[in-house]
Formats: structure tokens, C-alpha cells, sequence
């Protein structure tokens, strides 16, 4: 949930009610597969679901913050290349960011990935394609600045 959410309130929340619904629905599980995979559906889903309807609620609120920009000066040192990943990978839609973190994070195939997030194949592998795409260009300077 920490992986899908970026957040580690919002994963604690989701984690929760990732387990909540699990214990309603155990009567569900047929065995066709693993109970960990059942129970990693579950979560994927209970994220996604408590992402954009978070992302709703944040886009009703108008943060202060945003037009309170008076004496602000950027004398911090660039990210070091976790951080500057980490809000690369939180940046990416929802659908982007849950395919790349299963695939390339915790290493499921994309027919695993097919079956939990109830998508083709083919989806899968667009969707980690456009989510490498993007990040290779949000850490674009970056790379060059390290390589250099």
C-alpha cells in the first residue's frame, strides 16, 4: 500500500481497510489462488479506489499554501536519487504507478498483474512501457547531472 499511496498515513489507512474487506470477504476466496495474491488484489484495489477518492477531495480544497509563495528561496541542495525516484514514481497516474510498482518493484508478471487489476495483458505492458517513459523523463536531468 506504502508504494501505491507515497504516503505512509494513507497506507496505514488503506492497509486496514485492505484487511477489513478481506475479513468480509473470506467466505469469497474460491482458491484459485494463493490467499497472499487474493489478499494483494484486495489492497491494489482498496489503494486505487482510496487514491482517487482522495485526489477528489484534494482537488475540492484549495490549499493556502499554494498562494503563499512571499520569502521563499530554494537554498536546498538537489535530492539525492531515492527521493527524486520516489516522487517520480508518486507523480505517475494511478493506473501507471500500480502496474510499475507490481512489475518492476515486487516483481509480479503481467499476467499476475492482468488478473489482480482486471486488465488485458496487452494493458500491462502498455501501461509499465508509459510509466518507464515517463519517468526516464522526469529523471532525465538528473542522470545527466550524475553522469557528468
Amino acid at each position: 500500500a506504502f508504494r501505491l499511496a507515497g504516503d505512509d498515513e494513507l497506507a496505514r489507512d488503506f492497509t486496514q481497510a485492505t484487511f477489513i474487506r478481506a475479513f468480509e470477504k473470506i467466505g469469497s476466496f474460491r482458491g484459485e489462488s494463493s490467499l497472499s495474491t487474493w489478499l494483494h488484489s484486495i489492497g491494489v484495489s482498496v489503494t486505487l479506489n482510496g487514491l482517487r477518492k482522495t485526489k477528489r477531495q484534494r482537488n475540492r480544497e484549495a490549499p493556502m499554501e499554494e498562494g503563499i509563495t512571499v520569502g521563499f528561496t530554494r537554498a536546498e541542495a538537489e535530492p539525492d536519487l531515492k527521493e527524486k525516484l520516489a516522487r517520480a514514481i508518486d507523480a505517475l497516474a494511478d493506473k501507471y504507478r500500480a502496474v510499475f510498482v507490481m512489475h518492476d518493484v515486487e516483481g509480479y508478471t503481467h499476467e499476475e498483474i492482468s488478473g489482480v487489476l482486471n486488465i488485458p495483458i496487452g494493458t500491462s505492458k502498455s501501461h509499465l512501457f508509459q510509466a518507464r517513459s515517463k519517468l526516464r523523463v522526469a529523471l532525465a536531468d538528473f542522470a545527466a547531472e550524475w553522469a557528468s
